[in-house]
């Protein structure tokens, strides 16, 4: 008698558990794989990649803990090839490439997702999918990602759904038509190759496991979409019933969008139901941060991933269990062909608001608003092809975190859709042999005060080693503080800065600078925001302040103007002037 029939059709809570947890080491292995066998330092160093195991239906069922921001995709992508293709059409061997979000396809054109279908016999058994972030594909900036797009058509290939593997045989047309519409073929080529060579080995896995637990494997992948729904509900169920609302904002988008952009959230409560409602948000606008749909529903998902419960498996069931509203046409649904290439900068609003709407009765689990931005460094340089000349540095620098009712912020960090890995100085000279890091640092004082303080933001100096090299930075809190609760004090913002190597003059740049010329010796400076505090700031123990202070993390001013702490030095120790401190508290 084989292990299968022995195990039967019956699954206990334990085969559950294990088979959870081996759908988890496949998607994690294939990242893992990503990430060692890429070309580019996007890839292999920012590790802006997601990857995820999907059932034959099409569900999401295990997928890494990387970036949430790439969820959008891997939730949509095996539906969209059952619709264009039909199930009946997908053959072992084949492999779906596409980038496109108006069409099955990423988040914005960068990011491109393959999916490979994973067969034992002619048993359809599940999905490997993968998504990463391509430092260029065409469009009219290098990088493909500009602040001033006005067209999708302007932001790179768009690639709908198709086959670029085909029974086991790469179909060579397809990637010669997307490394000829790349400014960087050889880095594409090998990024693209490591996201192939993934999924074959993440098929590879998911056929090993169904040779051993046979259709219980399918079973499983049900049941834990369908336990991650119920479990939502429970949560939801345990809440007051009501309508909770909160609106946060865009800074605009460049010098042609100047205003604030509100994204404004009603949550309706009732028994097990969880609605959201984004009527009242702006209008899509003809500029790069306009949010596709799925990834609207992506941020929602990680919204209520994150207040819910960490040990609620991450997958389709978590969408199942909520309501989402988005009206077509506004920001967070726009009509083809919007340009969405920076829409990561209003993504992340997203789940600020929800968690701002939420704070009355997510106490102890909010956390403020933290830098709420994909603060986004993009160099490029010209030359002969071939040489170090031609290059695309492409850099997504963190920021503060929020603080709650339990913890001070952490600082240097990503939040919310973000979670790339911090790009070293020494991988940036290494590989990028024309640009030269000044500095990386906290920023003192971007830490938004309170009886828990926000995370600090980053201030990140690079210099050009050659002319002819083009800067895009794109980010977003430069005008809107990341907000505080319970008297905690906003955060700092961020900014962007030129120094001129010629006279030494430093000039503030937009939030969305595209394609600026820079002369070798030019230096680019980044501050990143930081997050807002929690509770009153004059509550916050002195000796905490004064930690802070030797940290560097809190000016010896801003301690005694925000928390009402005097700081004395004597010779070169710091210390709290007890007397003063409590005179000032007093006030």
């Amino acid at each position: 008698m084989t292990r299968r029939s022995k195990m039967g059709r019956k699954i206990d809570t334990v085969t559950v558990e294990v088979l959870r947890n081996l759908l988890m080491s496949i998607s994690e292995e294939t990242f893992g794989i990503i990430v060692r066998s890429a070309y580019s330092t996007n890839m292999k160093e920012r590790r802006d990649v997601c990857t995820a195991v999907i059932d034959p239906d099409g569900n999401s069922v295990a997928q890494v803990e990387s970036l949430a921001v790439l969820l959008g995709s891997m939730l949509g992508v095996v539906p969209n090839i059952y619709a264009k293709f039909g199930r009946e059409n997908v053959k072992p061997g084949d492999m779906f490439i596409a980038n496109d979000p108006y069409h099955g396809g990423g988040n914005h054109l960068p990011d491109i997702v393959i999916a490979a279908p994973a067969f034992s016999g002619k048993k359809l058994i599940g999905w490997i999918a993968n998504i990463a972030h391509h430092s260029d594909i065409g469009g009219k900036v290098p990088g493909s990602t500009s602040g001033d797009a006005d067209s999708l058509f302007q932001e790179g290939i768009r690639i709908p759904v198709i086959r670029i593997r085909r029974e086991g045989v790469l179909d060579q047309s397809v990637m010669d038509l997307l490394l000829d519409n790349t400014r960087v073929p050889q880095e594409r080529e090998g990024d693209l190759t490591a996201q192939i060579s993934a999924n074959l080995i993440g098929v590879e896995r998911l056929q090993e496991a169904y040779a051993r637990y046979g259709d219980t494997l399918i079973d499983c992948m049900k049941k834990l979409v369908d336990y991650s729904e119920r479990r939502v509900r429970a949560v939801v169920s345990g809440l007051p019933d009501g309508v909770y609302s909160y609106t946060d904002y865009v800074d605009g988008c460049g010098d042609k969008y100047p205003n604030p952009l509100p994204i404004h959230v009603a949550i309706t409560v009732k028994g097990d139901q969880l609605t959201f409602d984004f009527t009242g948000t702006a209008e899509q606008i003809k500029a790069p941060i306009n949010v596709p749909y799925p990834c609207t529903q992506a941020a929602v998902f990680f919204a209520v991933k994150s207040l819910m419960g960490d040990d609620i498996p991450a997958n389709e069931g978590i969408n199942r269990a909520v309501t989402l509203i988005a009206p077509k046409g506004c920001i967070v649904n726009p009509t083809e062909p919007s340009p969405v290439g920076a829409q990561i900068d209003c993504e992340q609003r997203i789940p600020d608001a929800i968690f701002g709407a939420l704070a009355p009765i997510f106490p102890d689990t909010i956390v403020t608003a933290g830098n709420g931005a994909c603060t986004t460094t993009i160099l490029a340089g010209d030359g002969a092809i071939g040489t170090d000349s031609v290059f695309i540095f492409h850099e997504v620098i963190a920021g503060g975190g929020g603080a709650s009712r339990h913890y001070d912020g952490l600082s240097g960090v990503q939040v919310n859709m973000t979670n790339t890995s911090n790009m070293p100085i020494e991988a940036t000279e290494m590989e990028f042999t024309k640009i030269l890091a000044r500095k990386y640092e906290l920023k003192m004082d971007t830490g938004g005060a309170g009886e828990l303080r926000g995370g600090l933001g980053i201030e990140r100096e690079l210099e050009v080693l050659q002319d002819n090299v083009l800067y895009t930075g794109l980010g977003d809190r430069h005008k809107f503080h990341p907000w505080g609760l319970e008297s905690g004090l906003p955060g700092g913002t961020g900014a962007f800065y030129r120094i001129a190597a010629a006279d030494g003059s430093v000039t503030r740049m937009g939030h969305k600078t595209t394609s600026l010329p820079l002369n070798k010796g030019d230096v680019i400076r980044v501050v990143t925001p930081g997050a807002g505090g929690y509770g009153d700031p004059h509550k916050r123990p002195p000796e905490k302040v004064l930690q802070d202070v030797i940290e560097g993390k809190v000016s010896i001013e801003a301690a005694k103007d925000q928390y009402a702490v005097v700081i004395s030095c004597s010779g070169s120790r710091l210390q709290v002037d007890e007397a003063a401190t409590a005179a000032c508290r007093a006030k």
